[in-house]
């Protein structure tokens, strides 16, 4: 999974296809996120001490890993990502379409550095 929080993404299939926002969270274990301004519906909420007013609360819910392309801040497009070692053994995510590093996954590791 390389997709991070606050990362950039692109949804690209389901109702709100095309929309561009920021990952808000990330569930590891379902494959799926929360972005920002994507999905959004209306809950609807019984007035209480917390919510005094009641009404309609509109929140975001999740959606599926495969539904969204990271875009890369190098060429500002949406594109697949990859990893790769670098000569100190750390591991990074890359965009496929220039091959710019978009951040770090792992530390450096002695068994994968370039000698």
């Amino acid at each position: 999974m390389h997709i991070k929080v606050n990362d950039t993404v692109k949804v690209i299939a389901g109702a709100d296809s095309g929309a561009q926002g920021k990952v808000m969270s990330v569930d590891h274990n379902a494959g799926k996120l929360i972005v920002e301004g994507v999905a959004r519906v209306y809950k609807h909420v019984r007035r209480s001490q917390k919510n005094p007013q009641g009404g309609r609360l509109s929140k975001e819910m999740p959606i599926r890993l495969s539904n969204v392309l990271l875009v890369c801040e190098a060429c500002s497009q949406a594109s697949r990502t990859g990893a790769r070692y670098l000569d100190d053994g750390s591991k990074e995510r890359y965009c496929k379409k220039c091959g710019a590093g978009t951040g770090q996954i792992s530390p450096p590791r002695a068994r994968y550095a370039k000698k």
